[in-house]
């Protein structure tokens, strides 16, 4: 077996399957578009959730890991999509992905396997500015 029972990849495929994705106001596919690649809404989704639950956000990254991650090929069925299709997907249907998240949440709470008490984020941002108009040099 590829892919351990308790791997936490396993929990994406009947989150997906259990949720009705028009509800959450995702573009369906179109078969008018000629040429267009038919990738399933599901898939594709499969492929987002896992690629942010892995800190992974960048399409051309997530395409790379469509071709070489054991994980995710085992959850998309080996389908490869290009980092146009990933990007077009994610732009397309941000707020109905974003939705979705939070649908995870309470998803993986149900299945206790967060608890959801607590987060701590720290979000601190620090700016730095080096030009040479800023440098201060004292000369003793």
């Amino acid at each position: 077996m590829m892919i351990d029972e308790n791997n936490p990849v396993r929990v994406i495929n009947p989150f997906v399957d259990s949720v009705d994705l028009k509800t959450f106001g995702f573009e369906a596919y179109e078969e008018n578009n000629r040429g267009q690649r038919p990738y399933q809404r599901e898939d594709l989704l499969k492929i987002v959730i896992y690629s942010y639950m892995n800190k992974i956000r960048s399409s051309r990254s997530i395409e790379q890991e469509c071709k070489r991650n054991i994980e995710l090929m085992w959850l998309t069925g080996g389908i490869t999509s290009d980092h146009g299709t990933i990007f077009g997907f994610i732009k397309e249907n941000k707020g109905a992905v974003k939705e979705l998240f939070k649908s995870y949440v309470l998803f993986l709470k149900g299945l206790a396997l967060i608890d959801g008490k607590l987060i701590a984020i720290d979000g601190t941002k620090i700016r730095a500015s080096n030009a040479k108009t800023n440098i201060i040099i004292r000369i003793k």
